[in-house]
């Protein structure tokens, strides 16, 4: 089906809906490619507005496409797993699945150590810590937010590197010698915020996954607390599980 039949049962939002998933289907939109406007659409299929947006929004609370305000409606790229076995940073999984990785940092500098953070990392309340706060995309499209709190006694002067181009996990033991053996970590499901959610492309009160993580070094010392919040449109959560005796 390649065009809106008006002499078919089948009602004209699904017609359009089969258009343009077929579309995607068949790679003539790829992940990444901009879908034409809503006006653009209601002139080439001959119909209102009202289905379009109906059709669009089908497709978006499928995870199929996604919009970014002020740019317009994108393909989405498939829906990523994410293990619960490992400590892998977002620069080596997405470079794993093919994608290119691109940094936007929102905040970097020296903060004192608020108490919630300063318990987790067993250091006293006000110590000095480094703030990386950085936007993550894959492909272009916004994936995850990070908050990254260092104690910078570990890690003199890390905030001079140039986190947009530069990896932090690679500063890190090259530089510094931290590997980072395990890690203690939290997730819950929660609504975006409207700045969280400007940042990600989504709309206010969309579903995210925000994880808290403690990672500790080979000296077995919690150096960074790490908060992130990623698009739960754009991954799936698994871990592998044994089955019991009993």
């Amino acid at each position: 089906m390649n065009a809106i039949d008006r002499g078919a049962r089948l009602p004209l939002y699904q017609q359009l809906y089969e258009i343009l998933h077929r579309k995607m289907l068949l790679k003539q939109w790829k992940p990444g490619d901009r879908l034409p406007t809503e006006s653009e659409l209601v002139e080439d299929y001959s119909v209102s507005r009202i289905t379009v947006r109906t059709v669009l929004d089908m497709l978006v609370k499928e995870g199929l496409i996604y919009r970014q305000a002020g740019r317009g409606t994108f393909v989405a790229h498939a829906t990523l797993e994410q293990g619960l076995s490992q400590i892998i940073s977002f620069t080596e999984d997405m470079q794993r699945r093919g994608f290119a990785v691109s940094t936007r940092v929102l905040f970097s500098g020296l903060v004192p150590a608020a108490p919630h953070i300063a318990e987790r990392l067993r250091i006293e309340p006000g110590e000095e810590l480094a703030h990386l706060q950085r936007l993550r995309l894959a492909d272009g499209e916004p994936m995850c937010i990070e908050h990254s709190y260092f104690v910078h006694r570990h890690c003199p002067g890390i905030l001079e590197h140039d986190f947009a181009t530069r990896s932090l996990r690679e500063v890190k033991i090259r530089k510094y010698g931290i590997r980072w053996t395990h890690a203690k970590q939290t997730i819950q499901a929660i609504n975006a915020a409207q700045q969280v959610a400007e940042l990600l492309g989504i709309r206010r009160g969309g579903a995210l996954l925000f994880f808290e993580r403690v990672s500790f070094s080979q000296d077995n010392i919690p150096m960074e607390f790490l908060q992130a919040y990623y698009r739960a449109d754009r991954y799936i959560l698994y871990s592998e599980l044994l089955g019991g005796t009993g």
